[in-house]
């Protein structure tokens, strides 16, 4: 019997799956493999706080917590991975064009700093050129918000290392077949997939993204979550043009630009591109830096995000299935060293974290969460 069973080996699962083998837990990670709708496919590999939390203070404050912890996790990662991840704390932009998108988003920053968003400001245009000054911006980009403590990493190295580095610490990657069942035995739970392989561990953790709502059902939690599309695109490598990673747009460290990402949400778990959203996402980037109109594109994808209803993070253990818990988010990537370290070691212990109470799905309820005692 393991002492860990994650169900869902994308990046959610995959960092407490490694959190918890570090710690010295026998680790089993169940995946559906190659077949699986999974964000961390697609997803833009921002390492994230300065739009987080908007009206949800105690998500701010973990994404926070996490992006303090992800220069440790980058170098531990990098290591398992056998190449570096490319994480960069250089700071992020949101670029606004045009006097809109300025004042909107000068009003957004001045409410984050109100809600205790620490060095995110605005940036002029002259400011900006100034901390970029050989970055080739169109004449529509008025300013950006700035924070300091973002960056961005290769989100597939992230994934590969955090596999890898659970498989070294001695947990089990277990691909290729769904959960159909899970069952209570004596001391933890039984899983049922539906290959007929059965795995029988102490703790389990579901971490399914856009499946979640289906297999939390079977330990009593209702988590409702919902898949939002998102498309992507990048193109041939390039001479260095964009320094920071901005929302929407980035130099990855292989020189590529990456653009991104659309939000479609309309209930479907349909994974393929589009045509018009494609070209709205490079539109919008020509304004940006025009002189990608010389660029080619080498392919678009798509993946599926899983989102909460208020959008926000959601963590339980069920109160009728003790040591069975849920996590789901859209932020996979920001909030992996948190995952790797304050939730794996909570789980362990058995009992979410005091950081994650105002994260329980029983908001969507309209009721408060009373922790177990």
């Amino acid at each position: 019997m393991y002492d860990v069973a994650i169900i869902g080996g994308g990046m959610v699962g995959s960092a407490i799956g490694f959190g918890c083998a570090e710690r010295g837990a026998r680790v089993a990670v169940l995946d559906e493999g190659d077949v699986a709708l999974r964000a961390a496919r697609g997803n833009f590999g921002l390492v994230w706080s300065q739009s987080k939390g908007d009206g949800m203070p105690a998500y701010a404050e973990w994404t926070r917590r996490s992006v303090d912890l992800w220069p440790a996790l980058a170098e531990r990662v990098s290591g398992h991975a056998g190449r570096d991840t490319q994480y960069r704390a250089v700071g992020g932009l949101t670029f606004c064009l045009g006097e809109a998108e300025y004042e909107t988003r000068k009003t957004f920053v001045q409410r984050m700093h109100n809600q205790g968003q620490h060095g995110l400001r605005m940036l002029d245009r002259a400011e900006l050129r100034d901390l970029m000054p050989d970055c080739p911006l169109g004449p529509e980009v008025l300013g950006a918000s700035f924070q300091p403590a973002d960056g961005h990493v290769d989100p597939l190295t992230l994934l590969r290392g955090l596999q890898a580095g659970m498989r070294k610490a001695g947990g089990a990657h277990l691909p290729g077949a769904a959960v159909r069942a899970i069952e209570p035995v004596a001391g933890g739970y039984r899983i049922d997939r539906e290959d007929g392989t059965e795995v029988a561990a102490r703790r389990i953790v579901i971490a399914a993204g856009v499946m979640t709502t289906r297999l939390a059902a079977m330990v009593g939690l209702d988590v409702p979550v919902r898949p939002v599309r998102g498309q992507n695109i990048v193109t041939e490598r390039l001479a260095p043009l964009l320094p920071l990673p901005a929302s929407a747009i980035r130099q990855t460290g292989d020189g590529t630009i990456q653009i991104g990402v659309t939000s479609e949400d309309d209930g479907s778990f349909a994974t393929g591109t589009s045509t018009d959203a494609l070209a709205r996402m490079a539109a919008r980037a020509l304004r940006v830096l025009p002189v990608l109109a010389q660029a080619r594109m080498v392919r678009g994808w798509a993946a599926l995000r899983p989102m909460t209803p208020d959008g926000f993070p959601a963590y339980a253990e069920s109160p009728t299935h003790p040591g069975a818990f849920v996590a789901t988010c859209h932020s996979g990537v920001t909030l992996a060293a948190v995952h790797a370290g304050t939730l794996a070691e909570a789980i362990l212990a058995g009992a979410l974290p005091e950081a994650a109470r105002d994260l329980h799905p029983a908001r969507f309820l309209g009721v408060p969460h009373v922790p177990a005692q």
